[in-house]
């Protein structure tokens, strides 16, 4: 059984490895981002990267990707910042992102695909956009099914709530459960516990990826009061932001926080190597999370190749591709569960 997989938005590569993960063959990453193409090429088999913006992809591009012979998967995971919680009082419309998923749409019914998949922030499934995209996919015969799970559950060493959905035009499909899997959860300790020790604001010899920032001697004084799972009211009055001081201080409970050894980490975020920007504190070293240690409890390999070697990563851009990757771990799930149920076509006939 041939299964071909398109990855539009594919960033770094994250659900594409998954994919692979799974035994499903990856065709193609398209992204209009250059900073994908490196890690997406290294890290992917012979699946090509495309520099393209998606919204000037047209189908015949897409579908000469794909093998006459194999099931045809075609994956979307649009950017998720217009549809994100931390966009709340904000016009969601105005982004420049907000039109991508019916763009997707678009080439889903221009390229007929035997199965769709798309993975993004919770807060999509109350959007109309999102609606209108179910419909968009019944419409064309597709049977579609979505959930939000937490990818903790799956074997991301982080809690991080997801909606993932899934289409077929060969009868119902679903993601499988972890415990159809045979995947459990996975602690920080697990995942970044046998990593050498780095210093705030050093790499580690071996790995240009780990890689701490620096802390001001302020932070460095806060790092050292701060306890694992703690807040910043374990530390004394003078360190302290004015902003805690004030009656809405409570509301940032989870910045200037360490994780905890033996939980899943919270959320990886973009900025998750930075102390100031939520619970980002490694659990016994005074520094925050290195890029490295960002990128496994994103559930990529240890040794996923983000920047060529000899070449400096850059923080931000790096940390961007990490931030916003879809968890390996998520993806291989998504592609297991399209084998099962391609599989399940074939007991039937």
């Amino acid at each position: 059984m041939k299964i071909d997989a398109v990855d539009l938005f594919c960033g770094a590569g994250g659900l594409s490895h998954g994919l692979l993960k799974a035994g499903v063959t990856v065709r193609a990453g398209i992204d209009l981002d250059p900073h994908c193409d490196y890690p997406y090429t290294q890290n992917n088999g012979s699946a090509k990267f495309l520099l393209k913006d998606v919204c000037e992809l047209d189908s015949k591009t897409i579908s000469k990707l794909y093998r006459p012979t194999a099931f045809k998967l075609l994956a979307g995971c649009a950017p998720c910042q217009p549809f994100s919680t931390l966009r709340n009082g904000t016009d969601r419309k105005s982004s420049d992102k907000w039109p991508l998923l019916n763009e997707f749409s678009r080439l889903v019914r221009e390229c007929g695909p035997d199965l769709v998949t798309m993975e993004n922030v919770p807060n999509l499934l109350k959007q109309s956009i999102f609606t209108d995209f179910v419909k968009a996919l019944k419409h064309q015969g597709y049977h579609v099914s979505s959930k939000i799970v937490d990818a903790a559950h799956y074997g991301v060493p982080q809690r991080r709530k997801r909606l993932v959905l899934l289409a077929s035009l060969h009868g119902p499909i679903r993601l499988l459960s972890p415990e159809e899997i045979g995947v459990e959860q996975k602690t920080v300790r697990e995942a970044i516990g046998n990593l050498p020790k780095v210093a705030a604001g050093a790499t580690c010899p071996s790995d240009s990826l780990h890689k701490a920032r620096t802390l001001n001697p302020l932070n460095m004084k806060r790092m050292r009061a701060s306890k694992p799972g703690g807040t910043w009211e374990d530390w004394p009055d003078e360190l302290r932001l004015d902003c805690h001081k004030k009656d809405g201080g409570s509301t940032f409970r989870s910045v200037y926080g360490r994780l905890e050894w033996d939980k899943p980490s919270g959320t990886i975020t973009t900025q998750s190597n930075n102390f100031g920007t939520g619970r980002f504190g490694h659990p016994e070293q005074d520094r925050a999370l290195t890029i490295r240690e960002m990128a496994v409890l994103q559930s990529f390999p240890e040794d996923y190749q983000f920047v060529p070697a000899g070449q400096v990563p850059e923080f931000t851009s790096v940390c961007r591709l990490i931030g916003n990757a879809v968890p390996v771990e998520l993806g291989y799930a998504v592609g297991l569960s399209v084998k099962t149920h391609l599989q399940g076509l074939m007991t039937d006939d």
